[in-house]
């Protein structure tokens, strides 16, 4: 018989990757000559991929509006930079291995449901050495729509063998939040994340401030 899935968001959720993604936005603002922007102020913005964080710099640079050549060149750029050194600083968040060997003890199938690409979400994943607790990994262009589209949290719960019915999603942001919804599952909110709402606001079935508390969630969760 099936089993259902924890389906885990990636940035913000599992691993805090804000300071290689801000040393990659900064890699590209020193070859365009232009002032580094700090982590603090990217914010939010590190779970709403590189043109949003690219904007933001520029502006802070005095570029208010760069075009959309512009930012798709830069955008690559960005991706390259962050490829070459994806995981120097990122590291999981305080908690979140020990309680993926846990709840994988405990019988949960898991896969991660990102709005990274698929391949570079694997590559993270692989230098994290995480990867093999997954059953799958699905990117923001594994299917034909990202989250908040609830195909890619369905599509994981297919690859990953699974069933519907008693699957929970993880997650940090409302991007998290409506794709549980429209996907019909009940979602657990990381207040540790990249979101510019507290997640508590957002109205998730669970709040957790660490990893320590998940087991617990979803024992609520299943408890209802």
């Amino acid at each position: 018989m099936s089993s259902p899935v924890l389906l885990f968001d990636l940035d913000g959720t599992l691993v805090d990757t804000s300071h290689d993604l801000a040393a990659a936005i900064n890699a590209v603002m020193r070859a365009e000559g232009h002032d580094e922007i700090s982590v603090e102020r990217l914010g939010h913005l590190f779970g709403q991929g590189g043109r949003a964080m690219l904007r933001r710099a520029l502006a802070d640079s005095g570029v208010s509006e760069p075009s959309p050549e512009t930012i798709e060149r830069l955008n690559r750029d960005f991706i390259a930079y962050y490829r070459a050194d994806i995981a120097t600083l990122s590291r999981p968040f305080p908690g979140a291995v020990d309680a993926l060997d846990t709840l994988r003890d405990a019988g949960w199938q898991m896969a991660v449901c990102t709005n990274k690409t698929e391949v570079v979400a694997r590559e993270l994943l692989r230098e994290l050495a995480l990867i093999d607790r997954f059953r799958t990994v699905v990117g923001a262009d594994t299917f034909a729509r990202p989250k908040p589209d609830a195909m890619p949290l369905l599509g994981a719960i297919e690859q990953s063998g699974g069933r519907v019915a008693g699957s929970v999603m993880i997650g940090d942001s409302r991007t998290d939040i409506d794709a549980a919804r429209a996907a019909g599952l009940p979602v657990v909110a990381v207040t540790f994340g990249y979101t510019d709402t507290p997640v508590s606001e957002l109205g998730p079935d669970a709040v957790i401030d660490h990893f320590d508390q998940l087991a617990e969630a979803l024992a609520g969760l299943a408890g209802r």
